[in-house]
């Protein structure tokens, strides 16, 4: 058993949305095919991965560095003890053999998407569906059949005013969605108050909201809007600071009595465990939004749980970042609260299998073996394109 080729591809996902902090006009995502001797119906397993929006494509680390690191392995120094299945971990230590600690930055990203292809052919050998292969090793094959997810927009759009943010948010409603998330900071706090107020209105109530300011304060303005947004009741404010700013974070909980959320941007499980330690969190009301395919994969993510729950954390608090269906079958499989959705935009890569309605919040996933991409039609052409 051993792998082929691993191949590399970018593909844009340029759009004209704008966040607080950037515009999406020349976002790219690394997509890569590992393929292997492995046969299945015919075929040759092939374990497809990416990145999330927000980081532009590593491609430069993907071919110089990781992918060549790959194929020079021993082949059999992949595989697990029974010899049958690629091990994740093994592919994982190989990766970042010669990889100093710390720089946990575009490097994870690069790691990430190997990563995901890892797991999504480990799955397919298996011959079951990813989140089922987690649930069998990490809770004792205790699955969810359904995840909860939100519906993330309330992006800023050149010429787009209240009125269509609110049909937007109607929307996403009509496809199923419970909770909705906008963002804010891109706006003085007076225009951004006025645009929370519209999409109220089309709202039963205001804990069906969520607002991500991207990092974009500093620890005045941070305050400003914590003590304007504290009254709305919202489900929760997310990423008001620089993510490695743990004292802004910490300070503002002082100011700030509901829900918060972050973590998207810390790429690490150091990372992660400082903001456990220092940014004033509170387990009992805190969303944790780690993606996995932007910090190292889901191998460094199962640390990153591992660390929670030593320091009392619930896997449920974690709902993580970039609406993909890895981190949909990782919440199925390892317990996890949700997972974020972006529909209609980042396409092909956002959304999950075609055909599986949002319910009351709720989507289930594919029972085909790996991680579900080819119940997408439109994502699997991108991928299958590159191995015909």
């Amino acid at each position: 058993m051993r792998i082929v080729d691993v191949r590399e591809k970018v593909v844009p996902i340029a759009s004209e949305i704008r966040n607080a902090y950037i515009d999406f006009s020349r976002m790219t995502v690394s997509v890569v095919a590992l393929v292997t001797d492995v046969t299945r119906d015919g075929k040759p397993v092939i374990g497809y991965g990416f990145n999330s929006n927000g980081r532009y494509a590593p491609s430069g680390l993907l071919r110089e560095r990781f992918i060549p690191r790959l194929k020079a392995a021993p082949a059999q120094s992949l595989l697990d003890d029974t010899g049958e299945n690629f091990d994740p971990r093994r592919v994982w230590a190989i990766l970042m053999q010669n990889e100093k600690p710390g720089g946990h930055g575009e490097r994870s990203v690069a790691v990430g998407v190997l990563d995901m292809a890892v797991w999504d052919a480990v799955a397919k050998i298996a011959g079951l569906p990813l989140y089922r292969v987690l649930a069998d090793r990490y809770r004792g094959g205790v699955a969810r059949s359904r995840v909860f997810v939100y519906a993330a927009g309330g992006y800023y759009y050149p010429s787009k005013g209240l009125r269509a943010l609110q049909d937007e948010m109607r929307g996403y409603l009509a496809l199923g969605y419970s909770l909705v998330k906008m963002k804010i900071g891109g706006a003085p706090l007076a225009e951004d108050l006025r645009r929370i107020d519209s999409v109220l209105e089309v709202l039963e109530r205001p804990d069906q909201l969520a607002v991500d300011a991207n990092g974009r304060f500093d620890l005045d303005t941070a305050i400003a809007y914590a003590h304007a947004l504290a009254p709305y009741g919202l489900r929760w404010l997310e990423e008001p600071g620089d993510p490695l700013d743990f004292a802004l974070q910490a300070a503002l909980a002082e100011h700030y009595p509901g829900a918060m959320a972050t973590g998207e941007n810390l790429f690490s499980v150091q990372d992660a465990r400082n903001l456990i330690r220092y940014a004033g969190m509170n387990r009992d009301r805190d969303i944790l939004q780690f993606d996995c395919a932007l910090s190292y994969g889901l191998v460094e993510y199962l640390r990153i749980l591992d660390m929670l729950k030593e320091n009392g954390w619930s896997a449920q608090r974690c709902i993580p970042h970039g609406g993909h269906q890895l981190s949909l079958n990782m919440a199925a499989g390892l317990g996890l609260g949700g997972n974020e959705s972006y529909p209609g935009i980042f396409q092909p890569f956002g959304g999950f299998a075609d055909g599986i309605a949002v319910e009351n919040g709720y989507v289930g996933l594919p029972e085909i073996p790996g991680i579900g991409f080819e119940a997408k039609k439109e994502l699997c052409a991108v991928m299958e394109a590159m191995v015909e």
